[in-house]
C-alpha cells in the first residue's frame, strides 16, 4: 500500500515538473544591460548638390565612442535592444590632406528587434534589425569654412546587427557586436540654403563590451 502511495506521489510530482519548469522560466528576469567600446567607422560617400561636397572631399573622421544598451527579453529568444550614448563630437575634414574644418555633435540612438540563439551553452549569438535616429548638433561649427555651411538636424535610417555574448556565469559575460547603420546628411550654405551635396556616413560599428544579465 505504501509502495503504491509512493509511486502515485512520484507520478504526481513528475506530472507537475513541466509546469514548474515553465514557472521558473517565466520568473527569469527579462532585463540585460551591456557597456561597449565602439569603433565608429564612417564610409563617407559624397554625392549630389552642386558638387562641392565631392570636390572639397568632406568627410567625418573615425573615432572610438562609449555605448550603453538595455535589452528586454519577451521570450528566451526574442528581445528588444535600445542602444544609447551621449552626444559625440565628430571631426569634419576636407581636402586631400583631410584638414580639420570643424566639429559637429551626433547623438545616434538605435532600437532593434533581436533573435537570440540559446541552445549553445555559454555561447549565445544573436542577430538584430531596427532603426537608427541620429540627431546632429553644433550644425554650423565649421570655422575653417567661415561657418558658412550647415547640415541637417537629423538622419533616420536602418540598422542591422550581429553579435554574441559569452556568459561566464548566469549574470556576467563578454560581448562582441557589429552593427551597420544607414546615415546621411545634406550640407548646405547658411545663406540661401544652397545644397552643396550629401555626405553619406553609413558607419560600420564593431564593438567589444561587458554583459550583465539580471
Amino acid at each position: 500500500m505504501r509502495i503504491k502511495t509512493l509511486v502515485a506521489a512520484m507520478a504526481a510530482v513528475a506530472s507537475l515538473a513541466p509546469i514548474a519548469a515553465q514557472a521558473q522560466a517565466a520568473a527569469e528576469n527579462p532585463w540585460m544591460v551591456r557597456v561597449r567600446a565602439v569603433d565608429l567607422l564612417f564610409q563617407n560617400g559624397q554625392s549630389g548638390g552642386n558638387g562641392s561636397v565631392q570636390s572639397l572631399n568632406i568627410k567625418a573622421q573615425n573615432q572610438w565612442i562609449p555605448e550603453f544598451d538595455v535589452s528586454y527579453f519577451f521570450t528566451k529568444n526574442i528581445a528588444a535592444e535600445l542602444v544609447l550614448t551621449y552626444p559625440q563630437q565628430v571631426n569634419i575634414t576636407a581636402g586631400s590632406g583631410n584638414t580639420n574644418v570643424g566639429k559637429i555633435t551626433a547623438l545616434p540612438p538605435s532600437l532593434l528587434a533581436q533573435y537570440h540563439f540559446t541552445d549553445l551553452g555559454a555561447f549565445k549569438p544573436y542577430v538584430g534589425l531596427g532603426v537608427n535616429y541620429t540627431i546632429f548638433g553644433n550644425r554650423q561649427n565649421f570655422p575653417a569654412l567661415g561657418n558658412s555651411v550647415t547640415v541637417n538636424q537629423s538622419s533616420l535610417g536602418v540598422v542591422g546587427q550581429i553579435g554574441m555574448d559569452y556568459m561566464f556565469d548566469k549574470n556576467w559575460g563578454m560581448n562582441l557586436d557589429l552593427k551597420y547603420a544607414t546615415m546621411s546628411t545634406e550640407v548646405k550654405t547658411v545663406a540661401g540654403g544652397t545644397n552643396l551635396g550629401t555626405l553619406t556616413l553609413n558607419p560600420w560599428m564593431p564593438a567589444v563590451g561587458v554583459t550583465y544579465k539580471f
